[in-house]
């Protein structure tokens, strides 16, 4: 912490404990660890988006806001005689090097494959040290992770000891998807809401599965998807407004004339 960087954290460290000292913010000093679980989640997300519209002073800004979060925490933590910035800052150095065998000790590693799985495998000895009673290799997935950023990252750690369709080859990844919407078919003719659900929910297992291999995104993807269709909709909307008529009085393939007048505009 003697670099300039070192010195701004600490004027941060010095602001957040004032504004939880006895005569700092009403509303800072009122939260606790329970109550900043909903900041954590939005600031992350805002950061996420950030990144997304590549805003440098918007990610500048939202990165600030998540490391925000971490500090108010620790200052909690701390008020509460639980643990302070200096542990979370040094658990996190010494796993940076203890998880880098092949940068700070004499192991190799020449592809990030081979980096993840040594990862895993150092993970996986952490836990049976600290006798923690699940050792799944999922274990660390966070039950409150959005559905679709949980698929991909079971999915990751499933990959990294080598639990997954081979690399390169796309064709089994396509049939999955093809077999997943067949699926689908059957169960909308059983009529069965428990099992349409059901199958569902692996096409789109099988979809992020597919995502992951072409090295996409899938809640990136999704974005992108939702924010082209709210464009498009938004320009429809337009048009059916000029017209000065109800939504109703249009027919379907009407407004999809429209819809596609929206996509040639964008």
């Amino acid at each position: 912490m003697e670099t300039r960087s070192g010195h701004v954290f600490e004027e941060l460290l010095a602001v957040m404990a004032r504004l939880r000292g006895e005569n700092g913010c009403p509303w800072d000093r009122e939260q606790t660890m329970e109550t900043l679980r909903t900041y954590i989640v939005e600031e992350a997300y805002e950061l996420v988006d950030a990144i997304s519209r590549g805003e440098t002073p918007d990610i500048v800004e939202e990165a600030g806001d998540l490391l925000l979060q971490v500090v108010f925490l620790s200052r909690i933590a701390e008020d509460e005689g639980r643990f302070t910035i200096d542990d979370v800052l040094r658990g996190l150095t010494e796993k940076l090097v203890r998880r880098h065998p092949h940068v700070f000790g004499d192991e190799k590693a020449d592809t990030s494959g081979q980096v993840l799985r040594k990862w895993e495998e150092i993970k996986g000895v952490e836990k049976e040290q600290r006798k923690k009673k699940d050792t799944s290799l999922l274990a660390g997935v966070p039950e409150g992770l959005p559905p679709l950023a949980k698929a991909a990252r079971i999915q990751s750690k499933a990959a990294h000891v080598g639990f997954d369709w081979e690399k390169g080859n796309l064709a089994p990844l396509y049939d999955k998807v093809d077999e997943e919407i067949e699926e689908i078919r059957n169960a909308v003719e059983t009529g069965s809401a428990d099992r349409i659900e059901d199958e569902m929910g692996d096409l789109l297992f099988a979809a992020v599965n597919l995502a992951r291999h072409l090295e996409v995104n899938p809640d990136s993807a999704l974005g992108r998807a939702n924010r082209k269709f709210s464009e498009r909709f938004r320009i429809v909307e337009s048009m059916v407004r000029e017209t000065g008529r109800p939504w109703s009085s249009f027919s379907l393939d009407t407004l999809d004339t429209f819809w596609e007048q929206a996509k040639k505009s964008l």
